[in-house]
């Protein structure tokens, strides 16, 4: 088979080199981008008078029955025609005859190609953040139920003060509300068009490259048609904020995966979303969990690549340029995959309230309740850290807590305490009373999913 670029070579490559050479085993992800880019070209090309109506007619109707084809799987990719371009492009000529030649007037697949990622990016990133926005809802229905439920909250992975649990579950729906923001803005740098930059510098057939940009659905044109060609910061970004989004749902895995553990007993995940032993019948695995903290590590190599593929990289376009694809689709593939099980996994998590309320009145993360009650009444924070302290280690010596010091050994450390202590230590209490904005004060915690159910309803109406 001889190239459609082969004209001025006397030797066909050998299999083994096309292969390696050939990206139609990964860009085929692009078909569909690629016929939407192709018509938006033949009629800008008809429009403006560079081919006849009749020739637009052939073309839009070889590249309808291709499109057609592609739905249903019925195109035969080969490693021969290199990439998804130029087996389109063989496709359409197959079907319409030696006018489908013309359908790459002005344009080369240097252009071509960074028009379909543009495409394909702007529309995979809609359906992120629509994703995102499904476990931001999750979180969201879980947080209303457990407002008034009190968790340990950890520093160092120790016991520090207590927490509403709605208030850990929130803190990730502000993350993800951060990544969402990303995404979103990242669209202002994805929906540019750099069809019509030909191969680094243009062409000079009339064409009308806003033109094409609008049939396309893009807001804006490349002003530079070298750096239309070559960039790649768009993917760059989106594998940037990918890392970024995967990350935080690692994080939230890690939790997951500790507070299901037998040790902490907080949670128990459903059984669609964990696994058995093939070895230990009792076992029950938070599986999904573990796979979505595991996969961010390839989530984040793929950015590495991207950016060591680029850093060399002199102007124009390159083939290592081709490098850029993989990364990205298999990103897509493993973030949005990810977005799924989360918010399945946080839709049908149990909360074991039994096993929190336990766990918040046998420990010392009221100690700085007592702290600030004394510091209240007049004792400088520094003393009254030192004079807890010492009460935290009587109790520790003696295997109670705090609670259960009887209040003669209380005041023997301090003459500003008093009965109404016992009160200040209960969890509930210790929550409750951190009314500062943003706090884990209940009224606090209300005000934050008032505003997350704000964002959300605002992103539905947008």
């Amino acid at each position: 088979m001889s190239k459609l670029w082969g004209g001025r070579f006397s030797q066909s490559p050998e299999e083994w080199v096309d292969e390696f050479n050939a990206s139609i085993g990964f860009d085929q992800n692009l078909v569909m981008e690629d016929l939407e880019g192709s018509v938006a070209h033949v009629t800008m090309l008809g429009e403006c008078g560079i081919l006849e109506p009749s020739e637009v007619k052939q073309i839009l109707s070889g590249l309808s029955v291709l499109k057609e084809k592609a739905q249903k799987g019925d195109l035969p990719y080969s490693v021969q025609n290199e990439d998804i371009h130029l087996n389109l492009e063989h496709f359409l000529i197959q079907e319409i005859g030696q006018v489908g030649g013309k359908l790459h007037t002005g344009r080369s697949r240097n252009d071509q190609v960074a028009t379909d990622m543009h495409l394909y990016l702007k529309n995979r990133v809609i359906e992120i953040v629509e994703l995102i926005r499904a476990v931001q809802k999750a979180i969201v229905k879980q947080a209303e139920q457990h407002v008034e439920t009190i968790a340990p909250g950890y520093t160092h992975l120790q016991r520090a003060q207590p927490v509403s649990f709605a208030h850990h579950l929130m803190a990730y729906f502000w993350m993800l509300e951060r990544d969402a923001q990303r995404f979103q803005d990242s669209l202002k740098r994805i929906d540019v068009s750099p069809l019509g930059a030909g191969a680094l510098a243009g062409t000079t057939f009339p064409i009308n490259r806003k033109r094409s940009a609008e049939l396309l659905g893009f807001s804006d044109i490349y002003e530079n048609s070298m750096d239309a060609v070559s960039d790649r910061d768009f993917i760059v970004e989106f594998l940037s904020n990918a890392s970024m989004t995967i990350m935080h749902l690692s994080r939230f895995s890690e939790e997951m995966i500790i507070w299901s553990s037998q040790e902490f007993q907080f949670i128990e995940l459903a059984d669609a979303f964990s696994t058995g032993s093939s070895i230990m019948p009792q076992k029950k695995n938070p599986d999904m969990a573990e796979l979505v903290r595991g996969k961010t590590g390839r989530v984040f190599g793929h950015l590495v690549s991207m950016l060591t593929v680029l850093k060399g990289l002199p102007l124009a376009y390159n083939k290592d340029m081709q490098e850029d694809k993989e990364g990205m689709f298999d990103t897509v593939h493993t973030l949005m995959g990810s977005l799924k099980i989360f918010a399945g996994m946080i839709n049908t998590m149990k909360v074991k309230t039994d096993q929190l309320e336990k766990a918040v009145n046998e420990d010392f993360s009221n100690a700085t309740e007592l702290a600030d009650y004394l510091a209240s009444k007049g004792m400088p924070f520094r003393e009254a850290h030192e004079v807890v302290g010492k009460l935290v280690l009587t109790c520790i010596n003696q295997g109670i807590y705090l609670k259960d010091l009887p209040l003669s050994e209380m005041t023997a450390a301090s003459s500003l305490i008093e009965e109404d202590i016992y009160h200040v230590l209960e969890p509930a209490q210790a929550v409750k009373r951190r009314e500062s904005e943003g706090g884990t004060g209940f009224e606090q915690v209300k005000n934050q999913i008032k505003k997350a159910e704000d964002i959300i309803k605002n992103h539905v109406n947008a």
